[in-house]
């Protein structure tokens, strides 16, 4: 049980790191070579990724890290219920 504990707190947290790179977004003035900025590039990149290539383009939006977050939202749901 406390390992489930812990793989939801972790999802929690991946969860604030792909907000804090979506809020990001909306601040064209950020530095790209920020040690922050790089960090948060590279801790979500490679989930976002395969999921921005399987979606069609949405007139300019990227939903994936909508899709993201509700696929982790799923998963700590089924996560808490066992």
């Amino acid at each position: 049980m406390i390992i489930l504990s812990i793989i939801s707190l972790a999802l929690s947290v991946y969860s604030f790191i792909l907000l804090a790179r979506v809020l990001m977004t909306w601040f064209p003035n950020v530095d790209p070579s920020h040690p922050v900025v790089r960090f948060l590039y590279e801790a979500t990149e490679p989930v976002l990724a395969p999921v921005r290539q399987l979606l069609p383009p949405m007139a300019g939006l990227d939903l994936s890290p909508v899709v993201v977050l509700v696929a982790i939202s799923l998963i700590r749901t089924l996560i808490l219920r066992v």
